[in-house]
C-alpha cells in the first residue's frame, strides 16, 4: 500500500518549500499553498524559479494575516498584509486576478533577485495552482530517473504537493481518471504534469546541476510530440485531512 512520504507547500509561488506533517485538502487544494506570487514591476508578467532559481533560498511563513520571508543571510522581512491595487496575471494562458501586497516584501525580493518585482496575493484561494489543485509523485519514479542520470534525484525538484512511498516507478501514471483515497480526502487523478527547466535546479540552492528534462525525454519520450511528463495532477472530490504516513489507495 502506498503512503504519504512528504507534503510540500509554499505560501509564495517559487520560494522555498515547507513540509507540514498534515494539511487540509479542500476543493481548491491547500488554501494557503501558492496564495502569493511574484510579477515583474514593469509588465506584470509572472516571475518564478525559471526566472531566478535561488528564490528557493527564501523561506516564507504565513500565519493568518502575517507574512514573513526568511532570507539566506539571516534577514527576516515580515509584517501584517495590506493589499493595494488590482492586477491580472497570465498563468500560462489562464488569467489570475490578484492584488499587490503593500509593505516591505517587494523591495526585499527585488534586491534579492536583482529584478524589480511585486508581491501579489491571489483574489481567491487556489487560484495560484498551475492547472489542477494538486500534484503527486511516486518517489520510486525519482529513483528511476536517478538511474538514468547516475546521480541522486531529490523529489523536491518537482515541487509536488504529495510525495508517495510504496509505488513502483511511474505507477501513478496508470491512475489517470481513477478515484484515489489519501488519508481522509478523496482525489481524482487528472493526468500527467509536463515538466520544465525548473526541475534542473537544486531544490536548496536553485542552481542548475542536473539535466532532468533531457533524461526524462530520453527514456520516457514525448507526449503529443512536445510534453515531457513526470508525476500527475489531481482534483479533490471529497475534502479531508491528509497526514504524513497516511495510506493512499485506489478506490
Amino acid at each position: 500500500m502506498a503512503t504519504v512520504a512528504q507534503i510540500n507547500i509554499t505560501p509564495v509561488k517559487g520560494l522555498g518549500l515547507l513540509h507540514p506533517d498534515e494539511v487540509e485538502l479542500t476543493a481548491v487544494g491547500v488554501a494557503e499553498n501558492r496564495r502569493f506570487y511574484l510579477v515583474t514591476a514593469d509588465r506584470g508578467l509572472l516571475f518564478n524559479g525559471k526566472d531566478y532559481g535561488p528564490l528557493v533560498r527564501v523561506s516564507p511563513e504565513l500565519s493568518g494575516d502575517r507574512l514573513e520571508l526568511h532570507f539566506p543571510d539571516g534577514t527576516v522581512v515580515g509584517g501584517e498584509i495590506e493589499l493595494g491595487h488590482d492586477v491580472t496575471t497570465n498563468f500560462w494562458g489562464r488569467p489570475v486576478n490578484g492584488r499587490v501586497v503593500q509593505g516591505p516584501w517587494s523591495t526585499a525580493l527585488s534586491e534579492f533577485t536583482g529584478d524589480a518585482v511585486l508581491l501579489v496575493r491571489t483574489e481567491e484561494s487556489g487560484d495560484g495552482s498551475d492547472v489542477c489543485v494538486g500534484t503527486l509523485i511516486a518517489r520510486a519514479s525519482c529513483e528511476r530517473l536517478a538511474q538514468e542520470l547516475g546521480a541522486p534525484v531529490d523529489p523536491r525538484r518537482f515541487r509536488m504537493l504529495l510525495e508517495l512511498d510504496g509505488l513502483d516507478a511511474h505507477e501513478e501514471d496508470t491512475w489517470d481518471g481513477r478515484v484515489v483515497r489519501a488519508g481522509d480526502a478523496v482525489l481524482i487523478a487528472r493526468g500527467p504534469v509536463p515538466r520544465c527547466a525548473v526541475t534542473t535546479q537544486d531544490p536548496d540552492s536553485g542552481e542548475v546541476n542536473l539535466d532532468t528534462v533531457r533524461a526524462i525525454k530520453d527514456y520516457r519520450g514525448l507526449r503529443n510530440r512536445k510534453a515531457i511528463d513526470f508525476g500527475i495532477y489531481f482534483d479533490v472530490e471529497q475534502p479531508g485531512r491528509v497526514r504524513v504516513g497516511d495510506a493512499v489507495e485506489l478506490v
